[in-house]
């Protein structure tokens, strides 16, 4: 298990390479575009086993004594206090986080731009404390009519309205929180600043996926769409490309869509436009990176067959519609997959039809598939994890590592004093009560040790879990799926 399927180190030095010479092919200077997941790219790292999630940071650190960060976020999302589903946090908060991340690895970040900024009063609140803090910021301005309107858009009533970024460095990497925040809009206006003051500059794109260089109904490029399924992206063969080159690549159907406004507005900066395709700006070398294609196609359909139940878990919440489910149904079945390839799925739905209750399964780095059930202590979870710790420390199944003299007083300060109706221990309160325990007890000590193997292995569970143990699973490294139910039929759900 475990098998690798990309080369880390020949993707940051193959990527580090190109950038720099995407730089050189306009004088010295560029703005690139930084789509995606800068930190914690676990997307990446499920379809493309051996990406670590950190990489691209390690790519941008090689280039850091060229290289400065700008981060745009938009003031409507500011206003709306817009959310990172991935982190909880809002927009605001991530561009703090961002800023400490880029600093403790020693990149340097310049400024943040306040994109379609209107004097939102929760913006104008979010620039006072950057400046306070130190943050050098900008503002940029809605344009009627973008992006159709070119004329308008370049010109001093376009772009010449937006303050002029200052940077310092050749690479300017410009990020964002999250989609719609405008690093196409920030890049460009910059483009046609520089020309003004008569300094050459470029743009280029940096997006993982859909990779361009992989056949468009690849797994790795199918996965992707399962992804975003709920934005409505779709991947594509590059026309315009297939047209200069005679060559298939493939793209997203956004970048094409916008590609003959990009053309229009290169053209009224430069006077001629530096690219031929969507895929002409890009600079992503991931598919030149991967060393296994078995290995990255089998990882892509699980990962489209957990995007599947995370669709199904999002429409039983009521948070998604249908239409996001069977589009990720449609592309199973392309690709002649279905939900019995999930052999952790099948294990924990056995073992809850055998129990007659809620039941979980974890599928461990070395094949092996440990079950939990619920007991009158343990929920299913937190009794799969324990007995997931014993299998992995060698410790026999018949070994209590935790007794009921131990859980039992945490069971009646949940119920008498927090206010619980659940007196079941959630897998964080196991995993504080283990560490109680190690203190005195030498297999309690030997199950903690053996977390970190926990990392990038499978679970499903056979109802929905609370985000209490979602969260503590994600930091874990594990996989987790769901069936689409609620363990009881109560309207209200707390964590």
């Amino acid at each position: 298990m475990n098998k690798i399927g990309f080369d880390c180190n020949k993707y940051v030095e193959l990527q580090s390479k190109h950038i720099r010479e995407r730089i050189e092919k306009f004088g010295g200077k560029l703005y690139l575009e930084f789509g995606g997941k800068l930190f914690d790219d676990y997307h990446a790292s499920r379809v493309l086993p051996g990406f670590k999630p950190s990489i691209k940071i390690d790519m941008l650190t090689a280039l850091k004594d060229e290289a400065e960060i700008v981060i745009a976020i938009n003031s409507n999302d500011i206003e709306k206090n817009k959310v990172r589903g991935d982190l909880g946090i809002t927009y605001d908060q991530d561009v703090f986080r961002l800023i400490d991340a880029f600093r403790s690895c020693g990149l340097y970040v310049g400024s943040v731009v306040l994109t379609q900024y209107n004097s939102q009063p929760a913006a104008v609140a979010f620039q006072k404390r950057l400046e306070k803090l130190g943050v050098t910021t900008y503002k940029h301005y809605p344009i009627e009519g973008y992006p159709s309107n070119v004329k308008l858009i370049v010109s001093e009533q376009g772009y010449g309205k937006n303050e002029f970024i200052k940077t310092e460095r050749r690479l300017v990497v410009v990020t964002a929180p999250g989609p719609g925040s405008g690093k196409m809009a920030t890049c460009l206006s910059q483009l046609y600043h520089e020309q003004e003051r008569g300094v050459k500059a470029g743009y280029a794109k940096f997006e993982t996926f859909p990779i361009w260089n992989l056949p468009l109904k690849h797994p790795v490029n199918i996965a992707y769409e399962a992804a975003t399924a709920d934005l409505d992206d779709l991947n594509c063969i590059d026309p315009f490309h297939l047209e200069a080159y005679g060559v298939q690549t493939v793209n997203y159907n956004r970048d094409v869509e916008i590609f003959p406004v990009l053309n229009a507005i290169f053209e009224r900066i430069y006077g001629y436009s530096p690219y031929k395709s969507p895929t002409d700006m890009g600079v992503n070398m991931a598919g030149n990176a991967i060393c296994d294609d078995e290995v990255c196609r089998a990882a892509a359909k699980q990962e489209i067959i957990r995007r599947y139940y995370e669709s199904l878990c999002q429409l039983r919440k009521g948070m998604w519609n249908e239409s996001v489910s069977q589009k990720i149904e449609i592309l199973m079945n392309q690709l002649g997959i279905t939900l019995e390839d999930r052999q952790v799925a099948v294990a924990a739905n056995k073992k809850a039809k055998e129990t007659q209750a809620p039941a979980a399964a974890i599928e461990l780095n070395d094949g092996r598939i440990i079950t939990g059930k619920t007991t009158s202590l343990l929920g299913a979870s937190s009794a799969m994890l324990l007995n997931a710790l014993k299998a992995l420390a060698g410790i026999d199944d018949s070994v209590l590592l935790l007794s009921p003299s131990v859980i039992e007083p945490i069971q009646t300060l949940k119920t008498q004093h927090m206010g619980n109706s659940n007196p079941r221990l959630h897998t964080d309160e196991i995993l504080i009560a283990l560490s109680v325990c190690a203190v005195d007890d030498a297999n309690a000590r030997l199950a903690l040790d053996q977390l970190k193997q926990l990392e990038h292995t499978e679970m499903h569970s056979s109802v929905l879990l609370s985000q209490v143990d979602e969260k503590l699973l994600k930091k874990l490294g594990v996989n987790l799926t769901c069936e689409p139910v609620y363990q009881t039929k109560k309207l209200f759900h707390a964590n």
